[in-house]
């Protein structure tokens, strides 16, 4: 049933029939796989991908910032994790290889906003060893949706 899941990632509006039309599996089958799914938290939520930029009147700029922390004795940096995941200014939070450990995307509604947030709550957290912060200028694709359309040819015409 990963043909139906990956179906509802892409869209999450399709109805049991248009899963069942696209799988080839039967309506009853679909629709019990998906609440079996939804009470087993495999489907976490449902949530469109905005393009914020077209949006004149919403006030929204995104940071990713990558964190050193220091891991706990006996839970690693999971018990971190779980603390900085509380902020609400928090989108997302990864456990990252390389050179540094945790990669927090954070949304505010400007960059003093965001600032606020890493000198005042993130920074000081005594497993906080360190911060970089890079602001997002502009986003071209986001979840796998382009944010710029594709459509419009970017060659100028040739004339004989």
């Amino acid at each position: 049933m990963l043909d139906v899941l990956h179906l509802l990632e892409q869209d999450c509006r399709l109805t049991p029939e248009a899963l069942a039309e696209r799988t080839g599996r039967p309506v009853d089958e679909v629709q019990a796989f998906v609440a079996d799914a939804e009470a087993q938290g495999i489907i976490r939520r449902y949530k469109a991908v905005i393009d914020w930029e077209r949006v004149e009147s919403a006030q929204l700029t995104f940071a990713f910032i990558e964190v050193r922390v220091t891991p706990q004795r006996d839970f690693g940096f999971d018990t971190v994790a779980e603390r900085i995941m509380r902020f609400p200014e928090v989108h997302s939070l990864y456990l990252m290889s390389g050179s540094y450990d945790l990669h927090v995307v954070v949304k505010g509604k400007d960059l003093r906003e965001i600032a606020n947030f890493v000198t005042t709550k993130l920074a000081p957290l005594d497993a906080v060893l360190s911060t970089t912060t890079h602001f997002v200028l502009k986003g071209y694709k986001v979840d796998g949706d382009a944010m710029i359309d594709l459509d419009t040819p970017n060659r100028l015409p040739v004339t004989p």
